[in-house]
């Protein structure tokens, strides 16, 4: 096995991962949907949706370990006889086995998405958060009369969020593929990612910072709706 086709096999994992993000998020507004729908946290469905993206975050963690069982692997027999590479295969099982032995189910609840997930069901399922369709309708139409209760636009790219997420630490929002595509440029000039918003004293933006904001995206979706009637 040549390393360019081991690294072409990375590629796919990690273009593997954006697509369990995505289906995560979908889960997440299927819930939510029961969740409004049949009022509570603990009617079956939501239940089923919960342990559906457990199951994706695990699957999410353990690409994260096998990537960095195989990195870890390859700079190893790197330095060696190219003999060392026939062993590649056996090597990186014997690392990742190594590593995820220690993992416990329990570390599931804190994935990103995971804790969004939760967030989102209970603010859905909220009283103060529960709306009739006449409520709703009359949300649309202030949300459409007016942007100023509710910033939609992202610090970054200065046009209206489509997937909004906030920085736990500083509460600001942001657009999650604008925020994510500089903490990648940062990270990549070895420099930490400083919150775009201005006067902010977040200095250290992380990617683990990040939760995506259900309610802030659905009221989004909400003026859209209106906008286009």
């Amino acid at each position: 096995m040549s390393l360019s086709s081991v690294h072409a096999t990375l590629t796919t994992l990690k273009s593997c991962q954006t697509d369990i993000g995505t289906g995560m998020d979908i889960v997440t507004n299927v819930a939510m949907d029961l969740a409004e729908a049949q009022d509570g946290e603990g009617n079956p469905g939501v239940k089923e949706m919960e342990a559906m993206i457990l199951e994706c975050a695990k699957l999410d963690r353990e690409i994260n370990y096998f990537v960095d069982a195989v990195q870890q692997v390859i700079q190893e027999v790197a330095t060696q006889q190219p003999e060392a590479m026939f062993n590649l295969s056996a090597k990186v099982k014997e690392k990742f086995t190594e590593r995820t032995a220690r993992l416990s189910d329990a570390d599931l609840h804190r994935h990103q998405k995971v804790v969004a997930f939760k967030e989102s069901i209970k603010n859905s399922v909220n009283p103060a958060n529960q709306e009739s369709a006449e409520g709703m309708e009359e949300l649309d139409d202030d949300i459409a009369v007016t942007q100023s209760q509710v910033n939609f636009t992202c610090p970054l790219t200065q046009v209206e969020m489509v997937n909004p997420v906030k920085n736990k630490k500083c509460n600001h929002l942001y657009d999650e593929a604008a925020i994510l595509g500089l903490i990648k440029t940062r990270h990549s000039q070895k420099k930490k990612c400083r919150c775009p918003v201005v006067g902010c004293g977040n200095s250290d933006v992380k990617e683990s910072d990040l939760i995506l904001d259900q309610i802030l995206k659905r009221k989004i979706q909400s003026q859209k709706r209106h906008n286009n009637r």
